[in-house]
């Protein structure tokens, strides 16, 4: 039976005293460096093998399977991982999660342009590292930070991310000249370090893991986590809203907007104007949403994801190239407008040994399917033309998050979903029964106890 949220953290004695920053917490800036780190890790891989198809240490066919080989290890980690980090510590998750990743790297430099299994090998580990270690980090922010400054603490998180991407390709590109592809990776194993080594443990200790006879199975823990998830309506249509504009919108920008730049503009300058506004109006949305609470939080939030829907918009209607890149803006702040919150939601509403599995399923349908849209959209501009896909792209983005808020419970994203009234049922004649069971099995031993003690005391006669 699933249980009622508890706050992990202890709040501070006194309620008149104010609440000390985030960034005054030592805890916090601990595991803000290890994500950071992690982040800056994850984003780094993919460009640096893109370096070695330059050098033509490796071919293009072999960065696509290797690209593969890391999504599949993190598909399935993601959820291993949200499992264990329930079961065990979510500090220990991630030390091991980020070890793994660590120790992979080197293998990848170890293989460059000797051998592609071992590099396939090594790139599913590193996958499995990345995808173990997201629920785990998830779930240990609500426990390093309390609740009123977790809104705070996710969007100095989210900046990060968006900090890294602004700046990571410019200081990957200077390094790489003066350092060879070997030890770019290298240097990416012992970002894995940092994000092992740096977090501290969260104040409530992680879950208790129960004795191994009493153990559920895998798969048992990880349908808890399911219906930890069903239980509350707003996650679920958010879920949904999310991947929709993610498999959409995403791959809009990733298949279409180098299209759109090249033949309609002429230019790829729009390409790079448009990515870095995206980056730049995330920072500014991450900034705005780490004070901001407004009344109707989730509706809000789904609005700001619904503002993706302008950046496949702009790239179908015959607009100037900085109406391309306002677009884009946009919907980087929108996309933070919806994140913050939706984290925080997730670590304020999930029951807290259920969090990592919850989020670990969040991982898998959002950023899981979002390569099954990469490979569906790119054959649909073939077949259909880039106008009629990029039409129901943007209309699925501004259609999905306003069907998501008509779901009960998505003002706010808070409240549960009563238990169904068959499990109720279910569980009363359950307990009902549990007596006259252990009443009949009593009965039955002292029937039976008369009789072993004579055949007992015969053998022994």
């Amino acid at each position: 039976m699933a249980t009622t949220p508890t706050h992990t953290a202890e709040p501070a004695e006194g309620s008149a005293a104010p609440a000390r920053s985030v960034l005054r917490d030592p805890a916090f800036l601990r595991l803000w460096s290890g994500t950071t780190a992690s982040g800056l890790a994850t984003w780094a891989l993919p460009f640096v093998l893109g370096l070695a198809v330059l050098d033509r240490t490796i071919g293009a066919a072999a960065l696509g399977l290797l690209l593969a080989a890391r999504t599949a290890g993190f598909l399935v980690a993601v959820a291993v991982g949200g499992v264990l980090a329930d079961r065990y510590s979510r500090r220990g998750v991630v030390l091991w999660a980020g070890l793994a990743a660590a120790a992979a790297t080197p293998l990848l430099a170890l293989g460059l342009g000797r051998s592609l299994a071992l590099m396939v090998v090594a790139a599913v580990v590193a996958g499995a590292g990345q995808g173990a270690c997201r629920p785990a980090f998830q779930a240990l922010t609500a426990e390093v930070v309390d609740e009123d400054r977790r809104q705070a603490a996710n969007a100095a998180m989210t900046l990060s991310v968006r900090a890294t991407t602004l700046a990571g390709p410019s200081l990957t590109a200077l390094l790489a000249v003066l350092l060879d592809t070997w030890a770019l990776l290298l240097g990416i194993g012992l970002l894995w370090l940092v994000a092992a080594l740096v977090p501290g443990p969260g104040r409530a200790g992680g879950t208790a893991a129960a004795a191994a006879g009493d153990r559920p199975s895998f798969r048992a823990e990880f349908g808890e986590g399911l219906r930890e998830a069903r239980r509350h309506p707003w996650f679920l249509a958010g879920l949904g809203a999310l991947t929709t504009v993610i498999a959409t919108g995403y791959s809009a920008t990733g298949v279409a907007l180098p299209l759109v730049s090249r033949d309609k503009y002429d230019t790829g300058v729009v390409l790079a104007a448009a990515m870095t506004a995206y980056t730049l109006g995330a920072l500014g949305g991450a900034l705005v949403v780490a004070r901001w609470r407004p009344r109707a939080q989730g509706w809000t939030a789904l609005a700001g994801l619904g503002l993706y829907g302008f950046a496949p918009l702009s790239l179908l209607l015959p607009v100037h190239w900085a109406v391309v890149v306002a677009a884009y803006a946009v919907a980087g702040v929108g996309i933070e407008l919806f994140n913050v919150p939706w984290f925080t939601a997730t670590q304020r509403e999930v029951a807290p040994d259920k969090l990592a599995r919850v989020s670990s399923l969040d991982f898998m349908l959002s950023y899981g399917l979002a390569p099954a849209g990469l490979a569906l959209i790119a054959p649909a501009i073939e077949t259909f033309g880039p106008r009629p896909v990029l039409a129901v792209c943007a209309a699925l983005c501004f259609t999905a998050p306003a069907l998501a808020a008509l779901t009960p419970t998505t003002r706010d994203f808070t409240g549960v979903q009563a238990r169904p009234a068959i499990e109720d049922k279910r569980d009363s004649a359950t307990d009902q029964a549990r007596p006259a069971i252990e009443d009949k099995r009593d009965s039955a031993t002292d029937q039976a106890r008369p009789a072993i003690e004579d055949k007992r005391d015969s053998a022994v006669g």
